[in-house]
């Protein structure tokens, strides 16, 4: 399966409106960019760099899910109530990134019904690919050996 990225995921129309939002970071390795269970008030599309997203485990370590990189959304639950981060994530080189505030991009959504809906399709697909990724990870993990076939 492969990734959506902004370019794959939002018409040029929508990125550019999208991209007016957004403000230049930067995060060093290591840098934990939020931790599941906060709350998720912004969003990242990495530019370089590569970003681990993670999920905790009880009794383990966290398991990393997925590692993103170019063009890729870091963060959905921002997009949907109650606003609290489903996974966490972590730098895993040096990342820059355009950040964007979900309430203004939340509220341009509202104004913007068809803006709304495209950032909808764009979310929806990242996080269906986000939850097989997640599925097929931790049956690697953790699933008796052979478990995980049909």
């Amino acid at each position: 399966m492969t990734s959506i990225t902004l370019a794959a995921g939002l018409p040029v129309q929508h990125r550019e409106q999208l991209m007016r939002y957004a403000r230049e970071v930067a995060f060093d390795v290591g840098t934990r960019i939020f931790e599941e269970g906060r709350h998720a008030d912004r969003f990242w599309i990495i530019r370089t760099g590569t970003v681990a997203l993670d999920l905790r485990v009880p009794g383990r370590r966290a398991a990393v899910i997925e590692s993103i990189g170019h063009g890729e959304l870091v963060g959905w639950s921002w997009h949907f109530p109650p606003y609290v981060w489903q996974l966490g994530a972590e730098a895993t080189s040096p990342v820059r990134a355009w950040e964007f505030d979900a309430e203004a991009v939340r509220a341009m959504c509202a104004d913007d019904p068809e803006f709304g809906r495209a950032v909808a399709q764009w979310v929806g697909r990242v996080v269906a690919h986000r939850l097989q990724s997640a599925r097929v990870r931790l049956l690697d993990l953790y699933a008796p050996y052979g478990s995980g076939s049909r």
